[in-house]
């Protein structure tokens, strides 16, 4: 067993490849319209697989942020150096989200939608990564504290102007859209609110502070064996609260709610300690290479999907949609749709794996 982790855990590389190797295929199936259920989203209130994937990624964001910066900090190196690279790789990462919707053809005119993915990991990153430069991780534990259970009072129990007590059943009945509607600019996904607005980016950020907490109980405790016990305990402990918090406010991704948070946040601290234990600890290492392959350059990878859509998703380049040519023929080769679909998907990843296997291999890695 090697029980010395490197600076670079390559356990967390492999989870966020991972992570991004999921998020291409669930974004991106041959069809929309044949789905198996645990590639959608819930559609309201409710949990699936998918749902779990955007915050295990938020999650590791925190967990790299304790794991690059706090060396630093021991050191006593200047904070103003880092704050501003932080600031200017929080808006490099916003600015792709913004880049990725006007991607190709570049219509203001049809309008922009400010928030995304990529602009919640930047909204994310940009706080987190000032709170764990400036405070301790007792006040980190509070503040996401207060952000979880200040959150559950105000969309559970705070009347919302013009519709009254909110309820949580109704998308349409809640802070969360109430603001998205009233001051979110440019377009929504959802016409009137969307699942990575305003508010629930507050519920999102305690998601990263979690991942920072983790982060710092993996640098502090030396002994494996309690590393991985408390990683263990603290995941259940997690799931455990967020599975009592859900009989009062629900697992619901498109507001993010607390019990949300904390049930993904255990998962992934759970998955984080296996990782760890088999990479790690065991040196069992062959299996998670396209997950290394895809968390060495993960922004690259999810930027890369999100342009090439045009060839693989779109009659702009080709003059024809591949992903319909793709399912009639393989339905007319006797392929069920669900399945015809999930190959598809499959396909576009393995599709994206390819140039980022090659910069993997030329030792390239982009830092937004």
């Amino acid at each position: 067993m090697n029980n010395n982790l490197s600076n670079r855990m390559i356990s967390l590389d492999a989870l966020r490849g991972f992570t991004i190797a999921a998020m291409i295929i669930v974004n991106s199936p041959g069809s929309w319209s044949h789905l198996y259920e645990p590639l959608a989203h819930a559609p309201w209130n409710g949990l699936t697989p998918t749902d779990y994937i955007f915050p295990f990624f938020l999650f590791i964001v925190g967990v790299s942020i304790a794991l690059a910066y706090q060396k630093r900090l021991n050191d006593g190196s200047d904070k103003m150096p880092l704050v501003k690279k932080i600031i200017i790789r929080s808006i490099k990462i916003f600015a792709l989200g913004v880049f990725l919707w006007l991607w190709p053809k570049f219509d203001w005119s049809e309008g922009v939608r400010w928030v995304g993915v990529l602009q919640r990991i930047a909204l994310v990153f940009l706080p987190c990564a000032l709170l764990y430069l400036y405070t301790d991780w007792k006040t980190q534990l509070r503040i996401a504290i207060g952000i979880l259970i200040g959150y559950w009072i105000l969309m559970a129990y705070i009347p919302v102007p013009g519709i009254g007590i909110p309820d949580l059943s109704v998308p349409e009945k809640n802070w969360a859209h109430y603001i998205d509607s009233q001051f979110l600019p440019g377009k929504l996904w959802q016409t009137t609110w969307d699942p990575e607005g305003l508010l629930s980016t507050f519920p999102s950020i305690a998601t990263g502070i979690i991942g920072m907490l983790i982060g710092k109980l993996i640098l502090n405790i030396k002994n494996p064996y309690e590393k991985l016990t408390q990683l263990f305990l603290y995941g259940f402990g997690m799931m455990v609260i967020g599975g009592i918090w859900k009989w009062f406010f629900a697992f619901n991704k498109n507001i993010w709610t607390s019990s949300y948070v904390l049930v993904t946040a255990g998962m992934a601290t759970l998955t984080l300690a296996g990782f760890i234990y088999i990479i790690d600890f065991k040196n069992i290492k062959s299996w998670a290479k396209l997950g290394c392959v895809f968390g060495a350059n993960s922004i690259a990878a999810y930027v890369l999907a999100g342009m090439l859509l045009v060839i693989f998703y779109d009659d702009f380049l080709l003059g024809f949609f591949l992903n319909n040519l793709f399912m009639k023929q393989a339905m007319v080769w006797g392929v069920a749709a669900k399945m015809a679909s999930f190959l598809y998907a499959i396909f576009y990843m393995m599709i994206i794996y390819i140039p980022i296997y090659f910069l993997f291999r030329k030792g390239i890695f982009f830092k937004v």
